[in-house]
């Protein structure tokens, strides 16, 4: 019986159209290790065995979502450069459909390496450019998007403020979809100051919730949480809010303004990177498929449960969720 609702929940999100619009990034881990110290300066010198090349950011929610069985599609701007060579490969792996009107021969792919040694991050390098290089532009693009809007079953904006979502597109994405009866989810970054008024969803960490309020608080006071969720509705008037607490699980409220706080349900946590991502392409699909805003939470708290026992940026799998021993959650 416990399989048996995670498989009819699985079974209703497969199947969906989604977009995702938004921020691409590819990262990369350079793992190795290390036994002694550069004599040309106070550092460690890494000896490197390996590297590996995952999706990222805006990338990695399109990833979340096609593993849950949806068809993809993703929008964002990277370079005709080696690493935008590998993205699209990671594209075709994983059957993301992926527009190359929106290559750039004049745009940097964003690329995060990072160094690992024995599980541990030494540093990060990042390779991007300013974000006017990213920022989608000119009316048959935007045009072209909000065509592909109509199209679909739920799109998410996935804004990691590197500049392709801008309050230019932004409004005309979410007029379109609202027009057309589409589900469409934000995951914002109140960096940057986007109008985003009247999405489906919205999807801030604790921090992010505090900001998007315009609150300030010290660095370790405990935010007003229901007062900052009153804030927010006043200011963006979300269908449905979700604010994701790390390891203290989420709270949620949805468009009566009824909140809920839901624990975590992560045995271990090794990385956060990427439970975001997770958590906001599972609560899309879910909601966008009729599931109520209570079971939907519960099943992207499963799902971000499973993402944080894995080391750097992670997906979730259809397989994993049907194994979780928190299966039976989604029956109260």
């Amino acid at each position: 019986m416990i399989s048996g609702m995670m498989k009819n929940l699985l079974a209703k999100i497969s199947g969906l159209r989604v977009l995702i619009i938004g921020d691409i990034m590819l990262d990369h881990y350079i793992i190795g290790d290390t036994a002694r110290i550069s004599p040309e300066a106070p550092v460690p010198v890494v000896a490197v065995e390996n590297d590996k090349y995952t999706l990222g950011a805006a990338a990695n929610v399109a990833l979340n979502v096609v593993r849950l069985g949806c068809h993809t599609e993703i929008v964002g701007k990277i370079g005709m450069d080696s690493m935008g060579e590998l993205t699209k490969s990671l594209f075709r792996e994983n059957k993301i459909h992926f527009d190359l009107r929106f290559e750039s021969a004049t745009t940097n792919t964003i690329t995060k390496s990072r160094v690992v040694v024995r599980g541990q991050q030494l540093c990060r390098i990042d390779r991007e450019n300013r974000k006017l290089h990213y920022e989608i532009t000119g009316d048959d693009l935007v045009d072209e998007i909000c065509e592909k809007i109509r199209g679909v079953d739920a799109v998410i904006l996935s804004d990691y403020a590197k500049g392709t979502i801008s309050n230019r597109n932004v409004s005309k994405f979410i007029h379109t979809a609202n027009r057309k009866g589409v589900f469409i989810a934000m995951d914002p970054k109140p960096i940057n100051r986007l109008n985003f008024s009247g999405v489906s969803l919205i999807t801030p960490n604790k921090m992010e919730s505090v900001q998007l309020a315009g609150l300030e608080i010290e660095p370790h006071e405990e935010p007003p949480l229901e007062k900052i969720c009153g804030i927010i509705c006043d200011k963006y008037s979300p269908k449905n809010l979700v604010i994701t607490l790390g390891t203290e699980g989420m709270l949620i409220q949805n468009a009566d303004r009824q909140i809920l706080r839901i624990p975590t349900y992560a045995r271990e946590v090794f990385d956060v990177s990427g439970a975001g991502d997770t958590s906001i392409a599972c609560l899309t699909v879910a909601l966008a498929s009729g599931i109520p805003l209570i079971r939907a939470a519960k099943f992207a708290n499963i799902a971000a449960g499973i993402v944080v026992a894995k080391h750097g940026t992670a997906a979730i799998s259809a397989n994993e969720l049907l194994d979780s021993e928190n299966g039976h959650l989604l029956s109260v």
